[in-house]
Parts: structure tokens; sequence; C-alpha cells
């Protein structure tokens, strides 16, 4: 397995503003070495990362103005409101395309699920998604990220579909650990039992 898995859940409770600290180090970290690093989320969370950024010496403005560093609150649903994988896949994809062209080494994102599928909250998607997500990353390993699973606003089935298409759980910064639950794509259900 490599150092470090591309494609990481981060489960949690509580206010979402306590994990802020851990993913601004891991943007960070992965800005000095060389991403471009993409923050999707609602404008409070963008504010708060914005500023526990500046907290840890990471000229947010500059970062932002060099397009290093790109925190969005914009939506990124289909015209009715809906979560739409092609979409978001190629947004990425695009993202990665654009970030490598501009001499980053890849593209870092993070971005919080119930944020991402739109005001509809419809998660009948999301175990799709994420499996595309995961071949997208294996088909172009200069793209990673973490996607934020906050069990409060979730349904309650959701944070365990998302424990089945991450291979890597996210701790903090400084932690991961292998996934248990993980089924590759493609996984029958014979096969999960062996």
């Amino acid at each position: 397995m490599e150092r470090e898995s591309r494609h990481q859940c981060l489960i949690y409770e509580g206010p979402p503003s306590q994990q802020l600290p851990a993913l601004a180090a891991m943007i960070k970290r992965k800005l000095d070495e060389g991403y471009r690093c993409l923050y999707l989320n609602s404008r409070p969370m963008v504010a708060g990362i914005r500023s526990i950024l500046s907290a840890m010496d990471v000229n947010v403005e500059s970062n932002v103005a060099r397009a290093s560093l790109v925190l969005s609150s914009e939506s990124i649903t289909s015209a009715d409101g809906g979560f739409d994988v092609d979409m978001m896949l190629d947004k990425l994809e695009d993202a990665l395309d654009q970030a490598l062209n501009d001499g980053y080494k890849g593209l870092w994102a993070t971005g919080d699920m119930t944020w991402e599928f739109g005001s509809k909250k419809n998660f009948a998607k999301l175990m799709e998604y994420e499996y595309r997500l995961e071949t997208l990353m294996q088909k172009r390993p200069e793209l990673s990220g973490i996607c934020q699973y906050h069990q409060d606003t979730l349904p309650h089935e959701v944070p365990g579909q998302a424990l089945l298409t991450h291979p890597v759980i996210f701790v903090n910064e400084t932690l991961s650990r292998i996934n248990l639950n993980y089924v590759p794509s493609g996984v029958s259900n014979e096969q999960q039992a062996l």
C-alpha cells in the first residue's frame, strides 16, 4: 500500500469547526508540497478555514490570488438542485488538469458531503460517486483528498456507505488508518462474504 492513501474519508460528530485545524494542517502541508488545494464547503466553513490557515502563517490572500488555494462555497449541483455525479467528477478532473497545466504536482481537494449533495439531500448516488471518484483517483494519481461526512447532518446509513467506499479513514493531519470495511468497486456480495 502506498505511504498515504489519496482517497480518505473523515466521519465525525459535533461541530464541524472542530475539524478545521486538522484539515487546515493538511492544506498547509499540501501547499508546501506543491499541490493546488481545493476546499468546498458552506460560507461559514470557508471563512473558518481561511481564519485557521491565517493563524498557521499561511498567506491566504497570496495563495488565493495565485490560485494555489481555492476556497469555494459555490454550489456544484444540477439545475434542479440535485447532485450530479458526472458534473462533479468532470469539474474535479478539469480542476486537476488545470492545476497540472499551471505547474502544480496535482490537486488535493476536500469537501463536506452534506453541502456537496445540495438542498435535495438525495444520497442515492453516493456510492456511485465515491466508487467513480476512487476509480478517477486510481487513473489520475495526481488527485487526492478527503471526503468529509458530518454524521449529525446525514441520514444514518450514509456514514456506513462512506466506510464501504474509502480505503482509508482520516483521523488527523498525522494519522490515517486502513479501513477494514472498504469494499473495492466491482467486488460482489459473494466475494465480500469470503
